[in-house]
């Protein structure tokens, strides 16, 4: 599997793969099969896309330590940059299609709807994240700042699945859904930071230091 997944020919079917959303969307668009209410159609399906790319991102570490594929990390930055490419169709949909960019009118969406805001905090966390996703930011930035601002990501996920859930209001077996593995991928995060420390000779616990495959994607 490992071998598999070092081949630098694979991360292109898993891009291909990232892309048959958008695919599909454009494709029902150009054959006019985006329902009655596309603009609604479209949100709801980049948003649902948003979050599970964000969910797909965080549970890149857990799998790959529990089934043993290191290289699986070879794709979380794809993964997490897919995660805000459908954000961002999602957010600009909401922008130029819903509001027409009528901008008073979405700043008063913000401020006053709830679910509008935790959507809003949700992208807004995201576009540090994008922008520091290479290799120079994080010589720049230094890997525990680095790694610090990444965190941000669980931010993001809640923030997601609170817009979800505030958004569908009736039917929450989607929001709830994703808001259990993400609190599952936090939980396993929290266990496996405890057991990388290790305790040295006089008890003082002392941080495994992070591999270099570890700290050179988000």
């Amino acid at each position: 599997m490992n071998r598999l997944l070092r081949n630098k020919w694979t991360k292109l079917p898993v891009f291909l793969a990232c892309l048959v959303p958008a695919g599909a969307l454009a494709w029902r668009a150009l054959h006019n099969q985006l329902t009655a209410n596309p603009i609604e159609y479209i949100t709801h399906q980049t948003g649902d896309w948003t979050l599970m790319f964000v969910v797909l991102t965080l549970a890149v570490t857990p799998v790959r330590r529990l089934l043993g594929v290191p290289d699986l990390i070879r794709f979380r930055r794809m993964l997490g940059l897919f995660a805000f490419f459908y954000g961002f169709l999602h957010f600009s949909t909401w922008v130029g299609l819903d509001k027409f960019f009528d901008w008073p009118e979405m700043l008063h969406d913000v401020r006053k709807r709830p679910f509008i805001t935790a959507g809003f905090t949700g992208f807004a966390l995201m576009l540090p994240l994008a922008l520091t996703s290479t290799a120079g930011w994080i010589r720049r930035l230094g890997g525990k700042r680095w790694l610090a601002l990444h965190r941000l990501v669980y931010v993001t996920a809640v923030a997601g699945v609170v817009h979800y859930y505030w958004l569908v209001k009736s039917d929450v077996r989607k929001p709830v859904f994703y808001g259990v593995i993400v609190l599952l991928l936090f939980a396993i995060r929290l266990a496996f930071r405890a057991t990388t420390r290790r305790r040295g000779p006089a008890g003082k616990a002392v941080p495994v230091k992070l591999t270099t495959a570890e700290t050179s994607l988000p």
